[in-house]
């Protein structure tokens, strides 16, 4: 085999692997999904946020990482342990690594703390989706 099928066998393995992220992630949202970028480990210089998709799953958020294969969600956050400590603007260098006019939420989970980052409409549905805990439940605000 030749230096040209080599060459030519290796793209056609990255237009695969470039075609099945793409699958994905239309896949991810038309089924409902919202765009959502998430990081939990925290940089002062704005590293650490991944792209994805979040969806609504009665009482937990599933967030899948677009660039990855799995089949399951990357991060599963449920409503009931959840507490929105702070909300801010994006900072100059990350603003590049999320949807546009995004907001950040930092959150507390029982795992520890995220901060997910999501456009307008995406954040007007999670508050919504957090606001409509079943009766008995406390809203888990902190302004």
């Amino acid at each position: 085999m030749g230096i040209t099928e080599t060459a030519g066998l290796i793209l056609l393995v990255v237009a695969i692997v470039i075609a099945c992220f793409a699958w994905r992630r239309i896949r991810l949202l038309r089924e409902g999904g919202v765009h959502v970028a998430l990081r939990s480990q925290f940089d002062d210089r704005g590293r650490g946020w991944h792209l994805g998709v979040g969806h609504y799953r009665g009482d937990s958020f599933a967030w899948f990482r677009v660039l990855s294969l799995g089949s399951g969600p990357d991060q599963l956050i449920s409503r009931d342990g959840l507490e929105i400590d702070a909300r801010r603007e994006p900072t100059g260098p990350e603003a590049y690594a999320m949807p546009a006019g995004a907001t950040v939420l930092r959150c507390r989970i029982p795992s520890g703390e995220v901060e997910m980052a999501m456009g307008p409409d995406a954040l007007t549905g999670f508050l919504s989706w957090l606001e409509s805990a079943p009766p008995g439940r406390s809203i888990p605000w902190a302004s």
